[in-house]
């Protein structure tokens, strides 16, 4: 078994679409980055790829090049989860905290959760997704960005 640890953050900007876990979320407002900047699955995908010390997502997907521009992050979870595969794990476990203070995220979870199970050819019992607030705190409390943290837990594939 293998345990890694994903953190991703974001600016958030104005007329940029908000995509979290593959679900779009009405809003005046998104993550900005390179790709569709899907924090929460950046997360994730950083704690798959560490928890077999095979670098991070800037390593794979950079955004110095442009292929990953716009990038659909669920795409991109989908191919860490065959790198994954083919050192012969699995994702056992994740567990995944997304940090904005708006809009409120808990009308999404269940949808999330289902998306991200399906990439990892997983149940839904086994993706966590919570979401909370800094109360107001930080950047993320301020309303001018967004973070997320993941925890997964690999399992050797029989």
């Amino acid at each position: 078994m293998r345990i890694g640890h994903g953190y991703d953050a974001h600016r958030l900007k104005k007329g940029r679409r908000c995509v979290l876990c593959g679900v779009t979320i009405p809003c005046e407002f998104g993550p900005d980055g390179h790709s569709d900047a899907d924090v929460p699955v950046h997360a994730l995908m950083d704690a798959m790829l560490g928890a077999l010390a095979l670098g991070d997502i800037g390593t794979h997907f950079p955004s110095s090049d442009n292929k990953w521009k716009d990038a659909d992050s669920m795409k991109l979870l989908c191919e860490v989860d065959y790198m994954i595969k083919a050192e012969g794990y699995t994702v056992g476990n994740a567990d995944i905290t997304i940090v904005l203070q708006e809009p409120k995220l808990a009308a999404y979870i269940i949808q999330m959760r289902e998306k991200i199970a399906q990439v990892l050819q997983t149940d839904i019992k086994n993706i966590s997704i919570k979401a909370t607030t800094e109360e107001g705190l930080g950047f993320t409390g301020d309303k001018s960005g967004i973070s997320a943290t993941a925890v997964v837990f690999l399992t050797k594939i029989q």
